[in-house]
């Protein structure tokens, strides 16, 4: 049960560092170099934490020809992620660049689950277990698209707008949380290997902050340099790497005792609460929006999912 509500706890964490990062994002106008500085914060909060440990920042030399290649990509996938949501945004919307995304976390958890890949926990994929995953399916409709659909008018403007290409970007939108699943099995891993959740998300940052500034270096990004500089924000604007490391951090602690498919169902449902509390009480400068019943009988679905999933 502890570590249940550990999930939970971390998912919420989610959707504060996306508020605080859009917060600093808005500021400076780069969406790059915003997750490149909420990174950068994060892996020099969890270097901190490893050497106050006493715990070396560098894994062991014989690692790197010891073990898959696979076992440093983490920070990679994370940044794909991160950056394939800013991508969808503007091609599907809100609503569908949060579902597609869960859709391909949930399938891929399940995956690795039945195939234990990346030496994650072996769980075969039985019929409970699938019917447990649809119905956090159901919960995150209920939650997140139902509220939407149910103006239709604001839907149907919405439809007219999107290209006809959509499903190109919905199945982007699959394989970008597909890879965010992978990212939580493999840190699980190197978390075991490392002999620590903290050092094996260290890794994750360091390996996602340098993608991230290459992407930049690269990119118009740079160009908001003068604008961080002038920008004028809270002192929370910093913090969201902090955040956004308990969370990786907690990802692998949870990932090798529980498995990747139940801790991505926690997490999410984590998220959703999150995001929620988010919008309901305009934590972070973020824009109010009440809660909609629709989007608690949706939470209520989620918990009664992660149960049976849990059951199992």
């Amino acid at each position: 049960m502890l570590s249940i509500t550990l999930g939970v706890i971390i998912g919420i964490f989610l959707p504060l560092q996306t508020a605080i990062n859009s917060r600093l994002r808005k500021a400076i106008s780069s969406s790059f170099l915003a997750s490149a500085i909420s990174f950068t914060t994060g892996t020099l909060f969890l270097g901190v934490i490893a050497t106050a440990n006493h715990s070396s920042l560098i894994p062991p030399a014989n690692l790197f020809s010891s073990q898959p290649l696979w076992l440093w990509s983490g920070g990679l996938l994370g940044v794909i992620f991160l950056t394939g949501n800013i991508l969808l945004f503007p091609h599907l919307g809100g609503v569908q660049t949060v579902i597609m995304p869960i859709l391909g976390q949930i399938i891929a958890s399940l995956i690795i689950d039945n195939f234990g890949l990346f030496f994650s926990q072996h769980h075969p994929l039985t019929l409970l277990r699938i019917c447990g995953a649809l119905i956090v399916v159901l919960g995150v409709f209920f939650t997140i698209a139902l509220p939407e659909i149910l103006h239709r008018d604001k839907l149907q403007a919405k439809l007219h707008s999107r290209p006809d290409h959509q499903w190109l970007w919905r199945f982007f939108g699959i394989l970008t949380g597909a890879l965010s699943a992978t990212q939580t099995a493999i840190n699980g891993h190197l978390g075991t290997i490392l002999h620590s959740a903290i050092n094996a998300a260290f890794v994750s940052f360091f390996v996602g902050s340098f993608c991230l500034w290459c992407l930049v270096i690269c990119s118009n990004s740079k160009q908001a340099f003068p604008r961080l500089i002038k920008a004028h924000f809270p002192w929370w604007a910093w913090s969201g790497g902090l955040l956004g490391a308990v969370f990786v951090t907690g990802n692998s602690f949870l990932v090798p005792l529980l498995g990747t498919g139940l801790v991505t169902m926690i997490v999410l449902l984590g998220m959703i609460l999150g995001s929620l509390l988010v919008d309901y009480f305009g934590l972070f400068e973020s824009p109010k929006r009440p809660f909609e019943f629709t989007q608690l009988c949706g939470i209520v679905i989620m918990i009664i999912g992660v149960s049976l999933i849990k059951l199992i």
